[in-house]
């Protein structure tokens, strides 16, 4: 009787079907398994890779910062040299002009009142470069008036007009390392300005916003291919300088369409 229930095929087919269903409910937790083990190792990577490219970008900020630091601390160290050497020897070698003066002939007379302004010219643009370059004096007369002295400065060398204009109510910025860096971009657009722009006039625009301070200076000069520029140094400068503070940086220009420099930083 065992042995024709054995060979019963409705005994085996249900057999079947249970060996079926487990080795499917097997299959599926094994794959559930597969399944979520491919998830958490999904997160854990994305994880790593997240922290991995945080941390780059913290080491990143600490080498600009540092940089800066640097920079800010050598241009102090050519501040104090222009100021307190070569101012001194322009000092002198006005006074010598000028006793000097009293004692030639009058012949030459004009010539050596000519030199003895050239170099008490020379005297005061040492003097107004020395001021810019220390970022104490930078903080002590402000930034808005850092940045008048700086176009005052380079519209006596050379440029037709140089003019700031500000808009809106001036809130004072409470990060004055930030004041001090967006000084320097500024400084570095205009002296790209003077050196490769043969530009006439120049023009810088502070918009104080609700939320945040809006930054444009723009020169008329020949421009350039911004593409050909995009891994200049001087670039790469002012665009690190500018994600240390949080700001929005842009350059445009065009060939024969001078430059545009956009600086867009939010107030704390």
């Amino acid at each position: 009787m065992l042995f024709n229930l054995i060979q019963d095929p409705r005994v085996s087919t249900s057999a079947e079907r249970y060996l079926l269903i487990y080795m499917i409910g097997v299959l599926l937790i094994v794959t559930a398994l597969v399944v979520i083990f491919f998830i958490v190792f999904q997160k854990r990577k994305n994880k790593l890779l997240l922290d991995k490219i945080k941390q780059q970008k913290l080491f990143d900020e600490e080498i600009s910062r540092t940089q800066t630091e640097i920079q800010e601390q050598t241009l102090k160290s050519i501040g104090w040299e222009l100021h307190d050497n070569v101012g001194q020897l322009l000092s002198v070698a006005s006074m010598q002009l000028s006793i000097l003066g009293t004692q030639v002939s009058p012949e030459i007379k004009d010539s050596v009142r000519e030199t003895t302004n050239i170099v008490r010219d020379s005297l005061k643009e040492v003097r107004s470069l020395s001021k810019s370059l220390n970022n104490e004096v930078v903080l002590n007369i402000g930034f808005e008036k850092s940045i008048s002295n700086e176009l005052d400065r380079l519209k006596r060398m050379k440029f037709t007009s140089a003019e700031l204009i500000v808009k809106g109510n001036a809130i004072p910025i409470t990060n004055k390392k930030h004041e001090i860096i967006m000084f320097r971009i500024l400084q570095e657009f205009l002296s790209n300005s003077v050196k490769y722009s043969e530009a006439k006039n120049l023009k810088i625009i502070l918009d104080y916003q609700n939320n945040n301070l809006l930054i444009q200076a723009s020169d008329d000069g020949k421009g350039f291919d911004v593409d050909t520029v995009a891994k200049g140094a001087g670039l790469l400068n002012m665009k690190s300088r500018a994600a240390l503070i949080n700001a929005t940086f842009n350059l445009t220009s065009e060939i024969g369409e001078g430059v545009m420099l956009t600086i867009n930083y939010p107030f704390e």
